[in-house]
């Protein structure tokens, strides 16, 4: 990977007139974005069944899958607006709350028209332009601009804001290096996720086949009587969850009951943690009958209860310790299992092992929402090794799982590294910090 300090400059650099920005090559121009851009302002009306339809996302301009939709659509697109390859779409309203504000359209299609399509002039490099606002866009450096509650930038402020451009040929030069770069950049981010993602499913592995058959290979088997279970030690016991405790929904009212009061354990606390925080963020006006009815106890797995999405439902978390005064979301199961039985330790693997999914996701009664109900839960089957074998299983489980935690930490950290890098090589590049001549891009 290119050392950043060590690539080459140019000969002399200028003022630039922004803070954020420093000098940059004395060769650049300063030129209003009139001059660059154009709006561009042509509706589909009764044509768009003519149009695929396109988003602005994190991963640029995509085209969404109008077969299988994701989110809402209009029941009319007549005042969506067409958009060629090579189009800049612009987010001009929420600008400091959307992830990504300028695109890049490699597409025909049409989108909606609370976006600004502009076309930039074919005397500038567009690839060089949308690195150039990509950088700006990632750390929001047009907040000058921003005008309003929801942060909008007035169409008639981008193009009067100046844009820093060097010669075409440059501006070729900056956008192939750059092109090849990243690209080279998102190779190597791409191959290290799936390493972790490799290395997720062998956790997944790991879990079920402990929690499943155990530690020793040697001992007699058994059908377990579940098809997504299969065969399990011969003296384990296997039960629906209905005979192994009881379960609760959790407290539903109105929004003045959160915000202050007590310790309140909501659906972001479970589906996040597989170990229930023993610090909650959330709050809640509990009286004591609450407190007593929902109460948080160590040993209590929590289980979420209702989402848009099959895929969110059933999570589990448990708790290791009592929450004072505590009471949990009405998008939440509690299920509080007898100790002799189920200890909170294997209950963290088990009931967050992979085959459940297949439980969740078969039972499921998908209305409107993903619902996940007391009766479903109850028939769920629960493999019970003796309890001293469960202790067992859970040591072994935080012992090998961290290693394997440890090394998609590595992972992730080198990500983030090369992320950094990314940005980084962006900004130096598209504001002149760095040269790029012509042999870099062939090299």
């Amino acid at each position: 990977m290119l050392s950043i300090a060590e690539l080459p400059k140019y000969e002399s650099y200028k003022d630039s007139g922004y803070e954020w920005l420093g000098k940059v090559p004395e060769s650049w121009g300063l030129l209003a974005n009139k001059h660059i851009f154009k709006i561009k302002k042509n509706l589909v009306g009764k044509r768009s069944a003519e149009y695929d339809l396109l988003s602005l996302t994190l991963k640029g301009v995509i085209k969404r899958d109008m077969e299988n939709p994701e989110g809402k659509f209009p029941a009319e697109f007549d005042t969506y607006q067409e958009v060629k390859p090579g189009d800049f779409v612009f987010c001009l309203f929420d600008v400091e709350e959307t992830p990504r504000a300028v695109g890049l359209s490699p597409f025909d299609g049409m989108i909606t028209g609370a976006y600004t399509v502009l076309e930039a002039d074919p005397g500038f490099d567009s690839q060089f332009l949308y690195y150039f606002y990509l950088n700006l866009d990632g750390k929001k450096r047009l907040k000058p601009l921003y005008r309003g509650l929801r942060n909008t930038i007035p169409k008639e402020s981008l193009l009067s804001f100046k844009t820093f451009v060097p010669t075409f040929e440059q501006q070729q030069d900056i956008a192939r290096f750059l092109d090849k770069k990243t690209t080279q950049i998102d190779e190597a981010i791409a191959i290290k996720e799936q390493q972790i993602a490799l290395l997720k499913e062998r956790k997944q592995i790991i879990i079920q086949k402990a929690v499943t058959q155990g530690l020793d290979p040697t001992v007699p088997m058994k059908d377990s009587g579940v098809d997504w279970i299969g065969e399990i030690p011969a003296h384990w016991d296997i039960k629906k969850l209905r005979y192994l405790g009881v379960t609760q929904n959790g407290i539903s009212a109105g929004a003045e009951y959160f915000g202050e009061g007590s310790p309140f354990v909501s659906y972001g606390d479970v589906y996040k943690n597989r170990q229930l925080p023993e610090l909650v963020a959330g709050l809640a006006k509990s009286t004591d009958s609450d407190q007593k009815i929902y109460s948080v106890m160590d040993g209590d797995v929590f289980f979420t209860r209702t989402s848009e999405t099959v895929d969110e439902i059933g999570f589990a978390s448990i708790c290791f310790r009592d929450i004072e005064k505590a009471t949990f979301a009405g998008f939440l199961i509690r299920f509080r299992p007898r100790t002799d039985l189920l200890i909170k330790e294997f209950s963290k693997y088990y009931f967050n092992a992979e085959l459940l999914r297949k439980y969740f996701v078969k039972e499921m009664n998908l209305v409107i929402r993903a619902s996940l109900s007391q009766e479903l839960l109850k028939n769920l089957s629960v493999v019970l090794p003796p309890v001293s074998e469960q202790l067992e299983i859970y040591k072994y489980l935080e012992k090998k799982l961290h290693q394997i935690d440890d090394a998609i930490s590595i992972q992730i950290l080198q990500i983030e590294k090369l992320k950094e890098y990314k940005t980084t090589l962006i900004n130096s590049a598209v504001t002149g910090k760095i040269r790029i001549t012509p042999d870099m891009v062939e090299a």
